[in-house]
């Protein structure tokens, strides 16, 4: 399986800052540890381009990210300081989620991102730790290959995927299923495909259930040729910012659910690691870990089948 990652691009921020961006790294060399094992090919994405960009957001809020000019409303939105080092890894991370679905899609089956999930970055700004949005630049990056028609997102971060719903609003090959935390970020939370709102401390039974419920009604709903799935860390009960309370087992049974449905019906399925905001940074790399271990042990079942 191909996983693609972009440590090296990782920010300096603030001491206190509420986003972990140690976990990149993280994880980055506990699956390099463990790559032979379990089958796994890491790259480096190069930047999603101008071009790729343009697909999905309007042209002067791209140029406003990329020269840093006029910019102060937006970080206030986005919630880091502007840099050339935040514009590249933003890029970055876009390249990873359509590098692992032009690898799906062309006979992988399963590929990952160890970065991604960046679901709240809409037309024409960012928010939420979040630049420009992976999940919909990859969709339309597929499309344009003509290499997907429809793309269906399943956004189970635990916040609401507010910049993914109003790009995909009107349109029929995007679909936007999301799973989230009813009180939590977003304060305005516009209408996706499908919406699922959880009450505070959801725990593993009612979610699980949940899923199963509204999953294949997503995936019936959307006729998909692909998936782009946003596997947040933040469901966790030891989540500062998530509002749920799923175990780690929880979170590994969530994903097997996703990864079952996915080969079942045949589709392509890039992954990306989406929000995590747990005390311990561990935890949210342990999380993440079993999420490409699953999607391993899933991609090597499709290719012995």
């Amino acid at each position: 399986m191909k996983a693609f990652y972009c440590h090296h691009f990782v920010l300096p921020l603030p001491a206190g800052h509420r986003f972990p961006m140690q976990k990149y790294r993280r994880l980055y060399e506990r699956v390099r540890e463990r790559a032979p094992a379990w089958g796994i090919e890491l790259l480096e994405p190069p930047a999603a381009s101008d071009e790729d960009l343009l697909r999905v957001h309007d042209a002067d809020y791209v140029r406003r990210m990329v020269s840093g000019d006029d910019i102060d409303a937006d970080m206030r939105r986005i919630g880091f300081p502007w840099s050339a080092a935040m514009v590249e890894r933003s890029r970055r991370s876009s390249g990873g989620t359509m590098l692992a679905l032009q690898s799906a899609l062309a006979g992988d089956g399963i590929a990952v991102n160890l970065a991604g999930g960046t679901h709240h970055a809409a037309f024409e700004r960012g928010g939420g730790y979040c630049v420009f949005n992976d999940a919909v630049v990859a969709a339309r990056a597929a499309q344009h290959r003509r290499a997907a028609r429809r793309v269906l997102l399943v956004d189970l971060d635990a916040h609401h995927g507010n910049g993914s719903a109003e790009l995909c609003a009107g349109d029929d090959s995007l679909f936007a299923f999301s799973m989230h935390a009813a009180r939590i970020y977003p304060a305005v939370k516009p209408a996706s495909d499908l919406d699922v709102a959880l009450p505070p401390a959801c725990d593993d039974a009612r979610y699980l259930d949940l899923l199963a419920r509204h999953l294949p009604e997503a995936i019936a709903r959307a006729r998909p040729d692909a998936v782009v799935y946003l596997a947040g860390a933040d469901p966790y009960v030891g989540d500062r910012l998530g509002g749920l309370a799923l175990s780690k087992p929880g979170l590994a049974e969530r994903d097997r659910q996703v990864f079952s449905a996915c080969e079942r019906h045949g589709l392509a399925l890039a992954v990306c690691m989406a929000g995590g905001y747990a005390q311990d940074v561990e935890d949210i790399v342990d999380i993440h870990l079993a999420t490409v271990r699953s999607a391993a042990a899933a991609q090597s079942r499709r290719v012995i089948a």
